[in-house]
């Protein structure tokens, strides 16, 4: 039996993605399991893997890209036990989602509510559980406190901010002017960066708690200006870096450093979802579960503008890098799922 993946295999622009025809799917092995995708985010961080930027990514094309899914349990290899044909399961993978069938370990997949709609359980997977990490396992914000979003109208910002009302925090989004409904729908004071200084306001009101940045360079010195004493900055990507417009991967991770030696009463903590998965796997598969529970109990409920079949892989990366998503957008790779 033949199936569908997108595949680079070159690095470069969306241009890169091409959908070619496999004649036979992979057969699992011992440990293994194989499964049948239905929905895989369409990410920045996806961007950064197509272009071969992103920070600690080591693989060569020809590669697919994808970063997280949601796919049902096809085949199972020898010595696979507690997962059964049929069942719904996710998993982060960093690459290789862009494709209706895969091989993954069995030990890395974590059950789905069979009730879920698998879009947005799979926006669960990379953007929420980043959010939800970085508030409650890293800045450990407690309920009450503020906190500014920046790219409060994107994939990983709506996660923010709808896990941030859970807690009743005050939130300030910064976002382009096109997504101010979006983000002040979410429970957020919006902050239009092309028009005003969210350092003099927020300073201005007091300082923030926590402040959560994935756009790098000069903005990380400025969120880290808006905290209030123990206060902590948790930067998170490298926006700016890896569109061209400036800024430096070493020495933004040279001077979160700094700022730790520095006896300034804040500080900084780099959070990477892989690094942390690395290191304490568990919370991964219980951040996840949590997050499954409160999207079946109606509390959050993710931002999805698009839903795209995996042909549409090249599109959906060109509106990303375009900025010109409001939340965020699943290749449904299923036919039965679009």
């Amino acid at each position: 039996m033949s199936y569908k993946k997108v595949v680079l295999n070159e690095f470069g622009g969306p241009e890169v993605l091409q959908v070619v025809e496999e004649a036979n799917l992979p057969e699992p092995g011992a440990g293994e399991v194989r499964i049948k995708i239905l929905a895989a985010s369409a990410t920045f961080t996806d961007t950064m893997v197509r272009k071969g930027i992103y920070f600690g990514f080591k693989e060569t094309p020809p590669l697919s890209p994808g970063y997280d899914m949601v796919g049902i349990v096809d085949k199972v290899g020898s010595g696979v036990s507690g997962l059964t044909p049929g069942l719904l399961v996710a998993d982060l993978i960093v690459y290789g989602a862009y494709t209706e069938y895969m091989l993954r370990p069995a030990d890395s997949l974590v059950p789905v509510p069979a009730e879920l709609d698998p879009a947005e359980a799979v926006s669960m997977v990379l953007s929420y559980v980043s959010a939800y990490q970085m508030l409650h396992r890293v800045a450990k914000v407690k309920p009450g406190q503020s906190m500014p979003v920046h790219g409060a109208g994107g994939a990983v910002g709506t996660a923010f901010l709808e896990l941030g009302r859970q807690l009743d925090l005050k939130m300030y989004g910064t976002a382009s002017a096109s997504k101010r409904e979006l983000v002040e729908g979410l429970g957020a004071e919006h902050i239009d960066y092309a028009k005003e200084d969210f350092v003099a306001r927020l300073q201005a009101e007091g300082k923030v708690d926590a402040a959560f940045d994935a756009i790098s360079g000069e903005n990380f010195k400025r969120s880290f200006a808006s905290l209030k004493k123990g206060g902590t900055l948790v930067p998170y990507g490298f926006y700016d870096n890896s569109m061209g417009k400036g800024g430096s991967v070493p020495i933004d991770f040279m001077k979160i450093m700094l700022w730790n030696i520095l006896p300034n009463g804040r500080k900084a903590s780099f959070y990477s979802i892989g690094d942390l998965r690395k290191k304490n796997p568990e919370w991964f598969k219980e951040d996840l579960s949590a997050l499954f529970d409160l999207l079946k109990a109606g509390k959050i409920k993710p931002a999805i503008e698009q839903r795209m079949k995996l042909e549409d892989a090249k599109k959906a990366h060109e509106l990303i890098e375009q900025a010109a998503v409001k939340g965020r957008i699943v290749l449904m790779v299923s036919e039965e799922n679009v």
